[in-house]
């Protein structure tokens, strides 16, 4: 007997995954009901490039009852990615940042940060969900962007937080919208420090205090990934000095 073929390939739901995430209020069900009532139930990336933001904008208007789609709640740069993804671009972001070359030893005495992003040079994703990392290189002098790793095949890992947690695990430090408890708990056991930004921003802005930090006051966990003997760790840091900072 034949094995049956699959009505969606691989690449094909990775990518639907993907621009669902980008749309805010639209479930992956309802996209994939959308793009098959209009393509055919077999999906895969030629087909993919028939996907209109026309397409998405009168369908989930029809499918809510909305005559003109303007009130559809995911809005019109949201489709746009969307679109992009499905099309395959391999980002499927016009706005990323450019990234830079680096090989081992360039930036003496830096540490790799992860950025939780779903749009450009922002920090703006949760963990569980950001649709890639940028991943920085800093250090008190430089902040170089060094990769962009994207998250679609997170959507068919058993665990998607361990999945992501090793997707950035020669990383350092991890910046998030949020976290969720057990997200954290992989994070750091995977020897990542998660410092939760909840109002985001771009990332350039969001990793100046970083550095300020490593040069001028770094905290322990701060010393510790530097390579800084615990010995020396604690002299930086007085009991008072700790009870005022919980203060």
């Amino acid at each position: 007997m034949e094995k049956a073929t699959p009505p969606i390939t691989r690449e094909a739901a990775l990518r639907i995954a993907l621009a669902a995430r980008a749309m805010p209020n639209a479930s992956l069900p309802a996209l994939i009901d959308l793009i098959q009532r209009r393509l055919g139930d077999e999906l895969d990336e030629e087909k993919l490039r028939q996907v209109t933001v026309t397409m998405l904008k009168t369908g989930f208007a029809s499918a809510d009852g909305e005559e003109d789609g303007e009130d559809i709640g995911i809005g019109l740069e949201a489709m746009k990615l969307a679109v992009r993804i499905l099309w395959g671009e391999t980002q499927g972001d016009e706005s990323l940042p450019r990234v830079e070359a680096y090989q081992a030893g360039d930036m003496p005495g830096s540490v790799r940060v992860a950025i939780a992003s779903d749009k450009g040079d922002l920090l703006s994703g949760h963990f569980g969900s950001c649709l890639r990392f940028l991943v920085y290189q800093v250090s008190p002098d430089e902040i170089r962007l060094i990769d962009i790793r994207d998250t679609m095949d997170a959507e068919f890992a058993d665990d998607k937080n361990l999945w992501r947690a090793r997707l950035i695990g020669d990383c350092h430090v991890c910046y998030v919208v949020s976290i969720g408890g057990p997200a954290a708990a992989k994070v750091i056991r995977a020897d990542i420090y998660p410092i939760k930004v909840p109002d985001g921003g771009p990332a350039v802005e969001i990793l100046q205090p970083f550095q300020t930090a490593m040069l001028e006051s770094p905290p322990p966990w701060l010393l510790k990934i530097l390579g800084v003997a615990a010995e020396k760790r604690l002299k930086n840091y007085s009991a008072q000095e700790a009870v005022t900072a919980d203060e």
